[in-house]
C-alpha cells in the first residue's frame, strides 16, 4: 500500500524513479476505484492519501522540469 511521502524525500529521486512511483500510484488508484464500485473498500481513506502522493509527485516533476 502506499504510505505518506515526504516532499523532500521525494526531491532526492530521479525523475525515472519519480515517474515510476507515479505509476505505481495510479495502478493503485485505479485498484481502489474497481473496489468501490464492486462495493467494498477496505481502507477509504487511501484515495485522499494516493491522490495526495500524485500531486506531490507530479509538483516536483514540474519543478525539475523548470530547471
Amino acid at each position: 500500500m502506499a504510505k505518506n511521502e515526504n516532499s523532500k524525500e521525494l526531491v532526492n529521486l530521479s525523475q525515472s524513479e519519480l515517474l515510476e512511483k507515479k505509476k505505481n500510484l495510479k495502478e493503485e488508484l485505479f485498484k481502489l476505484n474497481l473496489q468501490r464500485y464492486a462495493g467494498r473498500v477496505e481502507k477509504p481513506h487511501m484515495f485522499s492519501v494516493i491522490k495526495r502522493n500524485l500531486a506531490r509527485i507530479e509538483t516536483v516533476l514540474n519543478t525539475k522540469k523548470e530547471k
